[in-house]
């Protein structure tokens, strides 16, 4: 089959603007359903895949288009030691690399050995299958989501030659059901309700103020937490107290109640151990663990007492192997250690993980207790900090957390930024659009 060649010599679009992103999620499509470009790959074989990396590098981008109607960007782009082939499927006429579709082959620039093929199953820059040879029969599959990968270094009975011009589904079908395919094809409509809850809960932050050890209380009354006495002043809500209002306005119109403030405080499933029992009084080290599990507890039987049972309201597993860290200036890969008990998970796998939740689990908020070993001597783990993470698709197929913390809403990068090396439990909620604290 000939593809025709429209033209070439024009610049790839900017990597990372939020609204070509926003545009191009919204025309993707069922992945079974993406347009194989494996008869433009056998073509362009000789002349982009194989030759030599001068011969390569020194060729004009090119436009063709498939049978069916999709517009494919041929390009090189130089690195310092590598250098990749890049078929960039093109929407509204921008070809960024990273459009549904999209495969790049990376080769190296000494000898023009292929180092590994990229395809992007999915609209987003962030999300992608990775392919490695692995011998000169097989190969080996990544599957990386927000920086961690849920999949890691999966053998492949198929050549990796075999891969440069081979459909990407039969690439897939090679993984035998350990491709994770779930997680490029994302349901908006499941996440209706929890945008609504979202925008409920954005529309009554004016009411709020922060105030250090601040809550409401079960009358409607701003108190402090330690004594549970009335606040004097401008009245407020700390980070705590702001979680315990999100979760009042979660149950308040089911039950016509807010939570009292004392049970919250009370210890919750096993923590803690006889070197940290004296602390307990002037440390408090597990206030946001217990704080967080008595709220998700109490959340969680307005669906089912059976809900409320502690391994059923903690996250406690994870599909994250191994995430990519930046230290001193490179990207390194580290295994990520999964569920530490009364700890959780570290922070840089945090995106990937609430990627897969948010997929496995919609309709769900999770209240986040910060940690870390702090302190004095001794040193011991504090939980000291307790936000709300909200993660969902957008109607266009987006994927976003919404942050909410200390009475405002932030963002997820600068939660993430600023607790390098911490520690977060989860605990999840169910919610619904209704909103009332």
């Amino acid at each position: 089959m000939v593809f025709p060649k429209i033209r070439g010599g024009f610049p790839a679009a900017v990597f990372f603007l939020f609204f070509g992103i926003l545009a191009a999620a919204a025309q993707d499509v069922p992945t079974r359903t993406i347009a194989d470009d494996s008869g433009l790959r056998a073509g362009l074989m000789d002349s982009w895949l194989t030759d030599a990396p001068g011969r390569v590098l020194a060729k004009g981008s090119a436009l063709y288009r498939l049978p069916g109607g999709d517009y494919i960007e041929v390009r090189s782009e130089a690195g310092r030691d590598e250098f990749m082939v890049i078929l960039a499927r093109g929407r509204d006429g921008s070809y960024p690399g990273w459009i549904q579709g999209s495969w790049i082959l990376t080769r190296s620039m000494t000898d023009g050995a292929p180092l590994r093929i990229r395809v992007f199953l999915r609209s987003d820059p962030y999300t992608y299958v990775q392919f490695r040879p692995l011998g000169d029969d097989r190969s080996q599959m990544d599957v990386v989501l927000y920086e961690g990968y849920v999949v890691r270094s999966l053998p492949l009975a198929i050549p990796f030659r075999r891969l440069l011009s081979a459909p990407v589904e039969e690439a897939l079908a090679a993984a035998e059901g350990k491709f994770p395919r779930r997680y490029f094809d994302p349901v908006p409509g499941l996440y209706r309700d929890i945008t609504a809850f979202t925008t409920n809960v954005r529309e009554r932050l004016p009411e709020l103020s922060f105030r250090d050890d601040g809550a409401i209380d079960e009358n409607g009354q701003y108190v402090f937490i330690h004594t549970l006495k009335p606040q004097d002043g401008t009245e407020g809500v700390n980070c705590s107290g702001f979680a315990k209002w999100i979760v009042d306005g979660i149950l308040r119109p089911v039950t016509g109640e807010r939570l009292s403030i004392a049970p919250l405080k009370e210890p919750y499933g096993e923590r803690g151990s006889s070197l940290t029992e004296p602390y307990e009084e002037l440390r408090d080290p597990f206030f946001g663990l217990d704080w967080t599990r008595n709220l998700a507890a109490a959340g969680s039987r307005l669906r089912s007492p059976s809900f409320a049972y502690l391994d059923e309201i903690e996250v406690r597993s994870a599909h994250v192997a191994t995430v990519t860290v930046r230290e001193q200036g490179l990207s390194r890969l580290r295994a990520y250690p999964g569920f530490l008990h009364n700890a959780g998970y570290g922070v840089e796998g945090l995106h990937s993980l609430l990627y897969t939740l948010a997929i496995d689990e919609p309709g769900r908020i999770y209240l986040a207790s910060v940690n870390n070993e702090i302190g004095p001597a001794p040193r011991m783990r504090q939980h000291f900090h307790v936000a709300v993470l909200v993660p969902y698709f957008t109607e266009e197929g987006i994927f976003r957390i919404t942050v909410f913390e200390s009475a405002e809403e932030t963002s997820f990068t600068k939660f993430k930024n600023r607790y390098p090396g911490n520690f977060v439990n989860l605990v999840r909620v169910p919610v619904e659009s209704s909103f009332d604290p």
